[in-house]
């Protein structure tokens, strides 16, 4: 209708804000094409292939973290009473896969385990830490409300977990380490969100946390991004 052209690879490029090899790999893991780098090394590879395992296990939790949220009693009585009392509707709650990390020191662990994900993967994106001497593990969040943070492209890359509970000996936030996939000072809470609305107006605002981001959102203002309590570095600019 407006005239402009191009082909797949330059419509994901500009609809998602990716780069041309972004692009190229986004569409590839897409449609099952593999894509590789030519000049790749061995332990380039090993690097990457690791980070897609990391990432294959954050997006495993952040789904195991929604159902918890939705079909638990635990979930549906004090995560969703938690986002409803801040006045967040399911659309929103949706929007930002927004969950629940249930009671249980290793209920997301074993969950995981016997759904095949390996151990070292589940240690290395910080959603299970070692315990007795490497033997077993333990899940890091638990009894909190769950906030993914994504990638520029919508790929889930790390969490924060808010404890419901007023004993202050309880640490209120927990976040993910960094990790292959997360460095906090290059990532921005809800820029998957907000990437078309920042594009379109050309503007940005940011606020502090998890859920300042939701209820701009939900206000309908939509180019909103969080620094996550850190100082604001130029990476995230």
């Amino acid at each position: 209708g407006c005239g402009k052209a191009g082909n797949a690879v330059n419509f994901v490029m500009e609809h998602e804000h990716m780069g041309y090899v972004e692009a190229l790999k986004y569409l590839g893991r897409k449609y099952g094409i593999e894509v590789q780098d030519k000049d790749e090394t061995e332990e380039d590879a090993r690097n990457r292939l690791k980070s897609e395992s990391i990432m294959a296990v954050t997006q495993f939790a952040s789904e195991f973290y929604q159902k918890s949220l939705w079909e638990t009693d635990q979930g549906i009585s004090i995560g969703l009473g938690y986002f409803k009392g801040r006045g967040f509707d399911n659309e929103i709650i949706k929007k930002f896969s927004l969950g629940w990390a249930p009671s249980g020191r290793d209920t997301l662990s074993n969950a995981a385990l016997k759904a095949g994900y390996k151990k070292e993967y589940l240690v290395s994106s910080g959603l299970s830490v070692e315990r007795d001497s490497g033997k077993d593990v333990a899940d890091r969040f638990y009894e909190r409300v769950m906030f993914p943070i994504h990638s520029i492209s919508g790929r889930v890359i790390a969490f924060g977990g808010r404890t419901l509970r007023t004993d202050k000996a309880i640490a209120k936030y927990i976040n993910s380490p960094e990790t292959e996939i997360y460095i906090k000072s290059k990532s921005l809470y809800g820029i998957f969100q907000a990437k078309s609305s920042i594009a379109k107006l050309q503007k940005c605002y940011l606020v502090e946390g998890y859920t300042d981001v939701i209820s701009f959102h939900k206000a309908g203002v939509e180019n909103v991004v969080a620094s996550s309590g850190t100082s604001l570095t130029t990476e995230q600019i």
